[in-house]
């Protein structure tokens, strides 16, 4: 038979990989980038993060700021996502026929994103901070025979940072900082396979009765990981008093991706493809390979203490989603590398908040900002019905006491007119979401 099995696991590993480490479920800014390390950042909508002195998140967002602490600092956060994201459209098998099966329900989840930091400052001016964090991740399922179920099934990644840092003043006014990261990447994917299309596409296995689309579908998972490595530096100028500027850059990090493929096959598409004269029978369970490389962040942020009660802050960010032009789908065998267009680009990302404290023990804050799509209406899937954003934030600090702190924020994350129209082995689907995210978040920090 003329059945190219390599033609369908490549289809499932591209679309699957390349398209999963895409905004979807729990990614809350442009991509697949999580933002929510700080409650208190997030109360302003993230604005002035590279800037802002007191938020031990600085060992990530801009070491350079440790250098504003005293003694040590320890921070736990916690930020709730409850993402809600509901398909409107259709779709067609490749005989023009309506695709069975629900609009998948919602594909979003309520998912906890935690964070800890810690910076100290030394007697001779020197800070030091550690920090666990969350910078880039997924997380979406839709319902078993959903009408996109060919695009997308199920996508879940998890990408971890223990992030070292140290800075140190160059003067009163002026500090500098530089840190490593060590990052775990794990990623498990899903989406069904039309083995009826391809059978009906063979003239030799056309005539089985259920060599027709949608009449034979299976499932093909993917799961990788690996350990990646990077750095980060910042910079903190003080001109005056009362304003503050930050610079930080978070380097690329660079994953090899290695794991198994899971195939399940029907009985009945089993039997033909193992009755198939190739060296082995199609479609078996085995490893694979594939390059991730997760992207540069510039940070630009500035502060601003107007009067004893009232900060203003804004920030803007540079994402080079650039690096993902292309995912490479490698076999451990001589069957050539498949590669997958990507083709995202450049994003940026620009907010502007404000703090006025209220009393001695309340300060209140709120921001608004608008993150930028990497993606386009091309290269856009059921894994990631990415669009423009804006996020409205509120938050608030209540100092319990000297030593000890305990914020809260919520964030409303509203998307513009997030769409797709993607064809996937042989169907297509099209149509709108209809989505919204909302942020929880509560943090406390001790000081000693």
């Amino acid at each position: 038979m003329a059945t190219n099995p390599r033609f369908m696991q490549s289809s499932v590993l591209a679309v699957g990989i390349a398209a999963a480490l895409a905004f979807a479920g729990q990614a809350q800014a442009a991509g697949f980038q999580l933002k929510e390390n700080s409650v208190k950042s997030m109360g302003s909508a993230f604005a002035g993060t590279a800037a802002k002195t007191g938020d031990s998140s600085v060992v990530t967002n801009n070491p350079a700021v440790m250098t504003q602490f005293e003694g040590t600092t320890v921070q736990a956060d916690l930020t709730v996502i409850d993402l809600n994201y509901e398909f409107k459209g259709s779709g067609q098998d490749a005989l023009g026929r309506p695709l069975t099966g629900s609009n998948g329900g919602n594909a979003g989840d309520v998912t906890p994103i935690p964070a800890l930091s810690v910076v100290h400052k030394l007697d001779n001016g020197v800070a030091l901070g550690a920090m666990v964090s969350a910078p880039f991740g997924l997380k979406t399922e839709y319902d078993a025979g959903w009408v996109g179920r060919y695009a997308a099934q199920t996508s879940d990644v998890k990408i971890v940072d223990l992030t070292l840092s140290g800075a140190v003043d160059l003067g009163d006014r002026f500090s500098v900082g530089i840190g490593v990261i060590a990052s775990r990447a794990d990623v498990t994917l899903s989406k069904a396979v039309d083995f009826g299309s391809l059978l009906f596409a063979n003239p030799a296995t056309r005539p089985l009765p259920f060599a027709r689309p949608q009449a034979a579908d299976g499932l093909a998972e993917v799961q990788g990981d690996d350990n990646g490595f990077g750095w980060l530096v910042g910079a903190h100028f003080r001109p005056t008093d009362n304003v503050s500027i930050g610079v930080s850059y978070r380097s690329e990090i660079d994953y090899e991706l290695s794991g198994t493929a899971d195939w399940t096959v029907p009985d009945n598409a089993r039997a033909v493809f193992n009755s198939s004269p190739a060296t082995r029978p199609l479609f078996l369970d085995g490893p694979v390979t594939a390059d991730l490389t997760t992207p540069s962040i510039l940070n630009i942020g500035a502060t601003w203490q107007v009067n004893d009660a009232l900060m203003l802050s804004a920030t803007y960010a540079e994402t080079g989603w650039s690096s993902l032009r292309e995912v490479r789908i490698q076999f451990d065998n001589p069957d050539p590398d498949s590669v997958e267009p990507f083709e995202w680009k450049d994003t940026y990302f620009a907010a502007v908040g404000a703090e006025f404290k209220l009393n001695d023990s309340w300060k209140l804050r709120g921001g608004v900002a608008y993150d930028e799509t990497p993606t386009s209406l091309a290269h856009r899937t059921p894994r990631l019905p990415d669009a423009n954003r804006i996020f409205y934030s509120v938050g608030a600090t209540w100092a319990m006491s000297d030593a000890f702190d305990v914020n809260f924020a919520y964030t409303r994350i509203e998307p513009r007119d997030p769409k797709i129209d993607t064809t996937s082995g042989g169907s297509r689907v099209a149509g709108d979401f209809d989505g919204n995210a909302n942020l929880f978040g509560v943090s406390a920090q001790y000081r000693f």
